[in-house]
């Protein structure tokens, strides 16, 4: 049931690799809870037992909730598929958690950062890599996978808009600068011995950088800039971007576009980073927040 279930999210959803993983891995918990109970004959008792045991033994709230709607979206298909009358998870709500704030670099660090970060290095195709990678990532806020993902001919097309393949394989147009666009082209004339399918190759030119070969170049960038590595990774550059943007008056529903969140409600996130802003100023610049 549940290989049946992964294989319909890749089928018909275009749910990624690591979707799947993530809902397999969340699944097979629960299946090996039940023991030789059936995963899909499993009843609302035994559901709500298993998440309350999970959440006694240190399961954080943000995960229970992860694998709660791993578990509706299963159940969901099963009573789609008729392979059972009811949604036992139907009933169960889901565990409120109050997501993380995102801490964002400054406009300044990000400057620091792009000028500082990308050259220097021993092997000045590092630098193009970096120059590339940094400009794209801080004015598209695209995702990691969404970057290391872009071909090499996504640059053939003229003007300022870049097509990217998002989440669940959809497509959005995405502004960018001038000066990404050459630091992109700059790269891929470099590595136009590699025949490369790829913007970004990774060790072996036909498939693409891997996350931790993305990571160690951040690192690197990170050091030669001045900042702290820890504060630094493609997420980080990603909220930076939504964060400046807003800071900057822009729109909630164009941001939601440009993320490429399927829900608002994912988006709205960055106003809480607009209120803790708003209060910070309050508490700094007002005569009767001052002590005494």
């Amino acid at each position: 049931m549940i290989e049946a279930f992964l294989e319909m999210l890749a089928s018909e959803r275009g749910a990624a690799l690591r979707t799947r993983q993530a809902y397999r891995t969340d699944l097979e918990d629960f299946a090996r809870w039940l023991g030789p109970d059936s995963i899909a004959r499993a009843d609302t008792g035994q559901l709500r037992a298993y998440l309350a045991q999970r959440g006694r033994e240190g399961l954080s709230v943000r995960t229970q909730a992860r694998r709660l709607s791993a578990l509706r979206q299963f159940y969901r298909f099963l009573l789609q598929e008729n392979l059972r009358a009811d949604n036992p998870v139907a009933s169960q709500p889901m565990p409120a958690y109050r997501p993380g704030l995102p801490h964002p670099l400054t406009e300044e660090e990000v400057a620091q950062l792009i000028a500082a970060g990308t050259t220097g290095h021993e092997d000045p195709r590092r630098d193009l890599v970096s120059r590339a990678a940094l400009e794209l990532l801080y004015t598209t806020g695209l995702r990691v996978s969404e970057l290391l993902a872009l071909p090499a001919s996504c640059l053939q097309r003229n003007g300022p808009m870049l097509l990217v393949r998002g989440k669940g394989g959809r497509e959005r147009l995405v502004p960018f600068s001038a000066q990404a666009r050459q630091a992109a082209q700059a790269l891929v004339q470099y590595d136009a011995v590699l025949a490369s399918p790829w913007l970004f190759p990774g060790r072996k030119p036909q498939r693409p950088l891997t996350r931790q070969g993305f990571d160690r170049i951040l690192h690197a960038c990170a050091l030669k800039a001045g900042l702290d590595p820890q504060r630094l990774s493609a997420h980080v550059l990603r909220h930076s971007f939504a964060t400046h943007l807003l800071n900057r008056g822009a729109d909630l529903r164009a941001l939601q576009m440009l993320l490429g969140h399927a829900d608002i409600a994912t988006t709205q996130i960055y106003t809480q980073v607009m209120s803790e802003r708003l209060q910070e100023v309050m508490r700094t610049h007002h005569p009767l927040s001052a002590p005494g």
